[in-house]
């Protein structure tokens, strides 16, 4: 079983951040307390530590990290020898090791570090570790043979030595060339080499980077237009008719300062999405006047506009000098590094090699992880009627990025793409509609009024009503040009989910007769509640105020369905005031009831009912209260008796208890749509709409909506 998992290099350059990015995840994927340990390290701060310290919140002390530097280590190898250097390595590796249940090591980067024979010390650190080995090999601006060629090499010089080689990766390969290396990689080695393309925005610095790099000044822009990426640079010396054509998505626009109309030009055109643009740098140290930075700052708000003091020769020699990297200040380009990863490694064959016992606990990361991992795996569209409010946007760039579904955003297109740009979101990938002007409006109508001609909806009332994006997305999904539709951060749940009431409806078996396919006679919600050490389930928490004990029922087998399908084994508590026989009254009675109707109707569930919270989730309760239950003490699955103490309840622990809160999602609909929370972060909607991915890979029996 691996403890520790080492990636390593042959030279400098290779891009390996990605891959050790790319195994972290992996790992904090099945184990809850991953460390990490970096042999040897440069002075100053170490942006990749604190990327992964920042991105998998992790507790480890940083001075327990490092072993040494390279300037100790290479004066300790010419004194002392190669054995010394090593034993004193691996005392400090054990001293992490023994804290943590697998532990990333982080290989030398052979920049300038005085060390001879740096892949020997490399596979005997490996070696003493105990760890297997991942080696990484760069091709950028190589041959497809001489990236096969170093491969092949890097591996039999590992093996030789000793090492148990998991895995090569070829990185930062030519794009048109990558199939193929792959292909003949893959009949000459005998362990997997997976192949990952050069990928320009992980290369491209911010503009941030680029300030601090070149010692700018910030005229205007916020932190979202510094942290976009510079993907080419253009420069500005012609006219604006002339200079307009040139520019690129993405790209920053140098030019000197007092070229105000090609200041203004480029900011229009960014604000026209004609193309979107990075930002402006202005050389010579000369600043167009307020009247032209207030003018800008209005065509494209939050647009970066840097100026620097060299002039425009110079300045292009240290821009084309510059590479971006990934780092705690970069989110977006560890999102970019992460979809690449995972794109072009099997994962799963990967998690197989590796071996790690997966942790007892699950934790709200390892959760949230497991989500985007589903929902990747059998890809769906989502269709996002909130196209222009911005946590969607971002939402919809970590989505787009790591790979995760298709999308359709709603909205008024030329708003939508003009707000992205300003975000520095990239849409290209995404669908893009204007329920208003689109073809589908039309047949969407007729569509709805025949479907609701039984209130008096006609054609006319019809066209009026499909402009609105949750009633568009809507017939998206129960036309089947979307899978799933997420709503909510800017509508409430009442207009997000009336129209699924009305389209899609619920499935079509009673409340106790419901099957175990998951049709139902009523529409509900759960939250997933991720506490510290376990996942529970709660449902109904937002959509019904007082349900009888049919509906009870209902909600009880919806819930164990939506929580195995989430990898949540259902043990459902049927929650009341009172516990088994001890109380009495029209309340209790009805939990009594429904607990009665679940386990006519679904014998295979374990269920328990009436029970106090408490003897539902503390085993020492439970061993007083109801000793011998299967449920009591292990409930997983905690269904409310009404809204009222539902909705309370999983806000008080979400506040008191800081558990991270995934819903509401809904169940019993013939397709998913889901309403989010108002108040929802990024985070919360990225994991909701992989939630609705994941609803929709269930195969239905549901009818197609039709006229």
């Amino acid at each position: 079983m691996t403890r520790s998992v080492y990636v390593t290099g042959i030279d400098r350059g290779d891009g390996r951040q990605v891959v050790e990015l790319g195994v972290m995840e992996l790992l904090t994927r099945q184990v809850d307390r991953v460390g990490v340990f970096r042999p040897l390290v440069h002075e100053g701060p170490d942006r990749l530590f604190e990327l992964l310290r920042a991105r998998y919140r992790l507790s480890q002390d940083p001075s327990a990290v490092y072993g040494m530097d390279y300037h100790e280590a290479a004066t300790l190898q010419a004194e002392q020898g190669t054995d010394e250097l090593v034993s004193r390595l691996v005392e400090r590796f054990l001293s992490v090791a023994r804290e943590y249940e697998v532990v990333l090591v982080l290989g030398t980067d052979y920049a300038a570090t005085q060390l001879p024979d740096e892949l020997a010390l490399n596979a005997r650190l490996a070696n003493e570790f105990g760890a297997s080995l991942i080696a990484v090999v760069g091709g950028r601006g190589q041959t497809a043979e001489s990236v096969r060629a170093e491969a092949r090499n890097a591996y039999r010089a590992y093996e030789a030595l000793g090492c148990n080689v998991l895995a090569m990766v070829a990185n930062r390969v030519a794009p048109e060339e990558r199939d193929r290396i792959a292909e003949r990689l893959a009949a000459r080695l005998p362990v997997p080499c997976y192949v990952l393309p050069d990928e320009p925005a992980l290369a491209a610095p911010t503009v941030a980077q680029i300030t601090h790099a070149l010692g700018g000044t910030v005229l205007l822009g916020d932190d979202s237009g510094l942290a976009r990426d510079a993907l080419d640079f253009v420069f500005g010396g012609a006219m604006l008719p002339n200079f307009l054509p040139a520019l690129t998505p993405g790209c920053m626009v140098v030019t000197p300062g007092d070229r105000a109309d090609l200041v203004v030009g480029s900011l229009a055109a960014h604000s026209a999405g004609t193309p979107p643009i990075a930002g402006v740098l202005l050389t010579l140290n000369e600043r167009p006047s307020q009247e032209v930075l207030t003018l800008a700052a209005r065509l494209a708000p939050g647009t970066p506009v840097i100026s620097v003091e060299g002039n425009s020769f110079p300045t292009a020699a240290e821009l084309f000098g510059l590479e971006g990297k990934l780092n705690a200040s970069t989110p977006r380009k560890a999102e970019t590094a992460l979809g690449l990863f995972e794109r072009h490694v099997d994962t799963a064959d990967l998690l197989d090699r590796l071996a790690v016992a997966r942790s007892g606990r699950v934790t709200p990361m390892m959760f949230e992880h497991e989500l985007l991992e589903q929902a990747r795996a059998e890809r769906r569209r989502v269709v996002l009627p909130e196209g222009t409010e911005e946590r969607v946007l971002r939402a919809a760039d970590v989505l787009i990025r790591r790979d995760v579904c298709d999308l359709t955003l709603l909205g008024d297109v030329d708003l939508i793409r003009k707000k992205a740009a300003d975000l520095g979101v990239d849409l290209s990938s995404a669908q893009l509609i204007d329920p208003a002007t689109s073809e589908l409006r039309q047949d969407f109508a007729e569509r709805y009024a025949t479907l609701r001609a039984h209130k008096g909806v006609s054609v006319e009332l019809a066209h009026d009503v499909v402009t609105d994006v949750n009633y568009f997305g809507t017939l998206m999904v129960a036309q089947g040009l979307a899978d799933g539709m997420v709503s909510g951060s800017v509508h409430s749940t009442a207009a997000t989910i009336r129209p699924a009431f009305e389209i899609i409806k619920a499935g079509p078996a009673g409340a106790a007769g419901a099957k175990a396919a998951g049709a139902a006679s009523i529409v509900s919600s759960v939250f997933f509640m991720c506490l510290a050490d376990r996942v529970l389930v709660y449902g109904d928490c937002a959509v019904n105020p007082d349900p009888d004990a049919g509906q009870l029922a209902d909600i009880a087998i919806q819930s164990a369905a939506t929580a195995a399908r989430f990898g949540v084994e259902p043990r459902i508590a049927m929650l009341s005031y009172s516990t088994g026989t001890s109380g009495s009254g029209a309340d209790v009675d009805k939990v009594r009831e429904a607990t009665k109707l679940v386990r006519a109707s679904r014998p295979d569930l374990l269920i328990e009912g009436p029970i106090q919270y408490d003897a539902a989730v503390d085993p020492s309760v439970a061993a007083t209260k109801l000793p011998g239950s299967e449920v009591a003490g292990r409930a997983t699955v905690l269904i409310f008796p009404d809204l009222n103490t539902g909705n309370n309840t999983y806000k008080a622990v979400q506040r008191s208890a800081g558990a991270v809160a995934v819903g509401p999602v809904l169940q019993g609909l013939r397709k998913p749509v889901n309403d989010l929370s108002r108040g929802a972060l990024v985070g919360d909607i990225v994991n909701t709409v992989a939630i609705t991915a994941i609803q929709s890979q269930v195969p239905s029996d549901a009818q197609e909506f039709s006229a």
